[in-house]
């Protein structure tokens, strides 16, 4: 069996998501909602072909997102597993702020699973890491891997975009810089939208993402793609958007980018 490289494949899970903490500023103006929706997307790590499936609900007390990412095809001989990656989260003018991640990953080599809890009153992120107790600190706001890309749409929503975001990892916390790489209109299995680039870094990596996306979809990546060393090493493109009608707030707002 081939294994694939965790860094590429939890890279992805958190390609979605890389892009950190918001102004914590509020806007003037009435916050807009992120919209509850389900999202499907076409994956190409190295030689492995895949799916990535992603869902946004609403709760009580905020939105609770999943991303499951597994193998299709022929790929299934080379790769086994999924990683599965679940973020509870409340929301308001001032952000996202995440309040529980979970990870199990059969996929990988490493195979780690993490339950974490944020709080936020106390400074502290409590849980278990592959059925190890784990506390640690948090010095300032942090997002998980799947909350980060919310905060990233709802920044772009409401005009608050920010060029440097802080990602909490179980390993590690960490600082990302991102910038803006202008628009242009992109192709992919759901249909073709005119997208904004946000690229992103963090300092002394190798390692760039792009996402491309779309204010129609509430600024959704369409596409995400991740650079290594100057050469293409995952790309995704989305296959298929549901939002849920019922729940579906209006747009009002346009990025300052």
């Amino acid at each position: 069996m081939i294994f694939v490289n965790r860094t590429d494949l939890r890279g992805l899970a958190a390609t979605m998501l890389l892009v950190v903490v918001a102004c914590l500023s509020a806007p003037a103006r009435s916050e807009v909602a992120l919209t509850p929706h389900e999202a499907s997307y076409k994956v190409k790590i190295s030689v492995v072909g895949g799916k990535l499936r992603t869902r946004l609900a609403a709760t009580e007390d905020g939105y609770a997102a999943t991303h499951v990412i597994e193998p299709t095809g022929m790929s299934r001989l080379l790769a086994r597993g999924s990683i599965a990656e679940m973020s509870e989260f409340t929301s308001s003018e001032a952000g996202i702020i995440p309040t529980a991640y979970q990870s199990n990953d059969s996929l990988s080599r490493d195979k780690t699973q993490a339950d974490i809890r944020f709080d936020w009153d106390s400074g502290e992120a409590t849980g278990t890491v592959d059925g190890e107790a784990l506390q640690t600190a948090l010095e300032g706001l942090f997002h998980d891997r799947v909350s980060i890309q919310y905060q990233l749409m709802h920044d772009l929503l409401n005009d608050t975009p920010s060029d440097q975001y802080r990602m909490f990892e179980v390993d590690k916390q960490r600082t990302v810089n991102i910038r803006s790489i202008g628009t242009r209109q992109v192709s992919v299995p759901a249909g073709n939208y005119e997208a904004i680039g946000i690229q992103h870094q963090a300092a002394g990596s190798s390692r760039v993402t792009t996402l491309w996306c779309v204010e129609a979809l509430d600024y959704l990546p369409v596409i995400i793609e991740q650079h290594r060393k100057g050469k293409l090493r995952v790309q995704a493109k989305l296959q298929s958007y549901t939002p849920d009608a019922v729940t579906t707030p209006g747009r009002n707002s346009k990025s300052k980018y």
